[in-house]
């Protein structure tokens, strides 16, 4: 017996990419779409209409934009998970839409087979960071002046820790990096446990945001 497809819903103000990320998606019987609008308005109309696990999210978009999506998400405590889809024209917007709850990013160029991971990745409750935006995030957050001023470097992270936090930053779920790194899962969610502590986070997101910002994801 399969396992049943994750239920997407696609949001993007340019109708020929929305089709065309469509038609991909609909070579894989991994992935279903609930759903597809123009704009934020249509977004939050559509999650309350549709049983949906994951919210393909375009950035720039007139009227109600992504980041304004993912407010009014958070202020009416709708937790499907965001995956942002970007061109990475403004590094400051795509930061803005993580703080904001988006749980990964990915640019429009990516193949089928990495979308799909990505899909499915937020779907179990994963993150998903594009590792070509890596570097170019890390130095917009040291560029641009204040925005990394009074951080205090927590407690080190362990050699395993630090493992277990770049595979999550990758978006492999904890069965993904348990199997990886041959460890038993509730070992890896002990591990994770660890990571949030020390960086003073909440969820995984966050805790990738943060180790940006210390350059722990680096080298």
């Amino acid at each position: 017996m399969t396992d049943a497809p994750v239920r997407v819903l696609l949001v993007d103000d340019q109708t020929l990419v929305r089709h065309g990320i469509r038609s991909l998606l609909a070579l894989t019987p991994e992935v279903e779409v609930a759903g597809e609008g123009a704009d934020g308005d249509e977004a939050l109309r559509l999650l309350d209409e549709c049983d949906v696990d994951v919210l393909l999210l375009d950035l720039r978009m007139p009227g109600r934009d992504g980041i304004a999506t993912l407010e009014a998400m958070r202020e009416r405590d709708v937790h499907v998970p965001v995956l942002v889809l970007t061109t990475f024209d403004d590094e400051e917007l795509v930061l803005q839409a993580l703080r904001g709850g988006a749980r990964g990013y990915l640019l429009k160029d990516v193949t089928l087979e990495q979308l799909v991971s990505a899909v499915r990745s937020l779907a179990s409750g994963g993150t998903v960071f594009h590792p070509a935006l890596t570097e170019r995030l890390l130095r917009a957050m040291i560029e641009r002046p204040g925005s990394i001023e009074g951080i205090q470097r927590p407690e080190p992270l362990t050699a395993r820790e630090l493992d277990v936090l770049r595979l999550a930053a990758a978006g492999w779920s904890n069965r993904e990096i348990a199997h990886g790194l041959h460890l038993a899962e509730g070992t890896v969610k002990n591990h994770v446990s660890g990571v949030l502590l020390k960086l003073g986070v909440r969820d995984r997101t966050r805790a990738v945001l943060r180790a940006l910002e210390l350059g722990l994801l680096t080298g």
